[in-house]
């Protein structure tokens, strides 16, 4: 085969479908930077979880004084120390448990001072009305329910806190949203591939008498079927490529600059540019296999050869 004769029958083709043609890259870059934001949104949350997770704590705060009238845990008091002490050797004594500190009255109202010191009920706030608490970190973080289930109820103890529902909250917003950006791009990916269908009967239909002629004279069905081929394969890799540059402009300008969310948003463990230039070369290859293979079923039906 002539590789001149494929190269002049792809700029043909493109050339005589060039709106199509347009759709088609356009619509193969938005369905694969979509495709390739998944990707990374997924890392993100991974990394997110695996970061935060290895941070959260369990809190069990204890009762004061004045619990007792307004919660029902309390109704015998505040905790005394031999409480205190019992539930700290309890707790030492558990596998699950990691490490255990311990948070006075003061300490509590000084923390809360840092954080909310601004707001006007802090300046109603005495030490004795903070609670005391243990605050736990697990070997594993899911085994929470084994804290709680030993803890809730004991006498002494007001109530047990795991910070891993409030991450759970945010994560469980992070997947639905990772979910609706793959919902999007599947719907783009099934649009795109019908313009590459539609595309190839276009041009497989314009360019009739020249295959009739190629078959006439004997030419294979792979000869006659390739320019149509490349010709989608070259509109893939074109949006192919847009998407990747979509993906390393949006990666630059919203986290390292621009936006520079890298140093707004200290506390989010952003993915580097490895896990970007890793998706990269998955995209491309999608990029050129999916048009290849829609405009290769696509002719075995509209193109007999």
């Amino acid at each position: 085969m002539r590789a001149q004769f494929v190269l002049s029958e792809i700029g043909v083709g493109l050339r005589r479908n060039l709106t199509m043609t347009f759709a088609v890259i356009v619509s193969v870059a938005l369905s694969l930077a979509l495709f390739g934001g998944s990707l990374l949104m997924s890392d993100q949350v991974s990394t997110m979880k695996g970061y935060w997770y290895d941070k959260v704590n369990v809190s069990i705060f204890l009762c004061n004084k004045h619990d007792a009238d307004s919660d029902v845990n309390c109704a015998k008091g505040a905790v005394t120390q031999d409480q205190k002490n019992q539930i700290q050797h309890d707790l030492r004594a558990m596998p699950v448990v990691e490490k255990v500190s311990y948070e006075s009255q003061d300490e509590a109202y000084k923390h809360y001072k840092e954080q909310f010191g601004n707001s006007p009920l802090a300046s109603s706030l005495t030490p004795d009305q903070m609670q005391e608490s243990y605050r736990i970190k697990l070997k594993d973080p899911q085994k929470y329910q084994v804290i709680a289930s030993a803890f809730n109820g004991r006498p002494g103890v007001q109530s047990v806190q795991d910070q891993k529902g409030i991450l759970d909250n945010l994560f469980q917003l992070l997947n639905l949203m990772n979910r609706g950006a793959l919902g999007v791009m599947a719907m783009m990916l099934i649009v795109a591939l019908l313009l590459i269908v539609n595309t190839v009967r276009v041009s497989a239909f314009s360019r009739r008498r020249e295959t009739g002629i190629m078959r006439l004279v004997g030419a294979s069905g792979f000869y006659i079927q390739a320019p149509f081929i490349a010709e989608a394969a070259v509109a893939g890799l074109i949006g192919g490529g847009l998407a990747c540059v979509a993906l390393v402009v949006g990666r630059y300008f919203t986290i390292d600059h621009g936006m520079d969310l890298s140093h707004k948003l200290t506390l989010i463990n952003f993915v580097g540019w490895d896990a970007v230039l890793t998706k990269l070369p998955l995209i491309l290859a999608t990029s050129v296999l999916m048009p290849s293979l829609a405009a290769f079923f696509a002719l075995r039906k509209y193109l007999k050869v």
